[in-house]
């Protein structure tokens, strides 16, 4: 193995392995670190420790000749920087971060919920669409678990058997291998129960809860296909994403009175700020509201 590849492979394991990303991030921060051993040629942590702002900054560049915007730049310069600061420490440097520079600004955009009914009506169409039964029952359990108990799509697919059976609340493993628990309600509990008992596959305690048709661990590739399709039928928007269900479970929670702090423990926040923007999407929705309903606005 050259020196390069050894380099990569201490990178991907501190990744993974101490810090827990998540496989997708893990992929991009190799990518990026890749990226930047090809152009600077560095053989050893001590080279890369070496490098300056300068180097950062030209790095960040050549990235935006490529075509890349704004998010990904950000992206790109968080995992040099996290790089970089895992090399210092190999090193032996004493101070560890990495050469210090701004990023790109982003606005951050606000999360297009889909009304309650909607989110019903998407759920039920998965499932009358489904060429199976029990994928019907399987693809509706997901979406339910996404609307009414507000995971990710990732943390829902990485659930296991050893769930079952449900009661009213379940423990869910999020970002950073973070643990939450969080309330379901009974419509969630029955269609995850319908599920497994049409389910043709073994469900042990250890294997995954939602299974593909050849019984492997289901795809979110298939679930997205699944929801693109039942949007068409109901004639709703690109936006009415198995995401977008998320969105609405905290949109719709908050639109109730539930106070951020809480929120923020049911979504599985680190930071306060990723919620406080479902502030924005409750004025926004209430604006649409007032704009269609008020007798003086047109």
């Amino acid at each position: 193995m050259n020196a390069r590849a050894d380099l990569l492979e201490a990178w991907r394991d501190h990744l993974a392995l101490a810090r827990r990303r998540s496989p997708h991030t893990v992929r991009a921060y190799l990518a990026t670190a890749a990226r930047l051993l090809d152009e600077v040629g560095a053989a050893d942590w001590a080279a890369l420790a070496r490098l300056d702002a300068a180097t950062l900054r030209a790095q960040l560049a050549r990235r935006r000749a490529d075509g890349i915007g704004n998010v990904s730049a950000a992206r790109e310069l968080s995992a040099l920087k996290a790089f970089l600061g895992f090399a210092r420490e190999q090193a032996g440097v004493s101070e560890a971060a990495a050469p210090r520079l701004r990023g790109p600004r982003i606005k951050k955009g606000i999360p297009r919920p889909v009304t309650p009914d909607e989110a019903v009506n998407l759920a039920a169409m998965v499932h009358e669409d489904a060429a199976l039964e029990w994928i019907g029952a399987r693809d509706r359990a997901v979406l339910l678990l996404l609307y009414g108990a507000g995971l990710r799509i990732s943390e829902a697919l990485s659930l296991t058997a050893a769930a079952l059976p449900l009661g009213e609340t379940i423990t869910v493993t999020g970002k950073g291998a973070k643990q939450r628990v969080v309330p379901l309600l009974p419509l969630v509990r029955e269609a995850v129960a319908d599920y497994a008992r049409k389910c043709p596959w073994p469900l042990g305690k250890d294997m995954p809860l939602f299974r593909g048709a050849k019984g492997g661990p289901l795809s979110q590739g298939l679930v997205q296909k699944a929801v693109a399709r039942a949007r068409v039928v109901l004639g709703l928007p690109a936006s009415a994403t198995p995401h977008a269900l998320r969105h609405s479970f905290a949109t719709h929670l908050l639109g109730a009175g539930a106070d951020l702090r809480s929120l923020q423990e049911l979504l599985g926040h680190v930071s306060l700020s990723s919620t406080q923007i479902y502030t924005q999407v409750d004025a926004a929705t209430l604006l649409d509201v007032y704009r269609s309903a008020h007798p003086r606005e047109n």
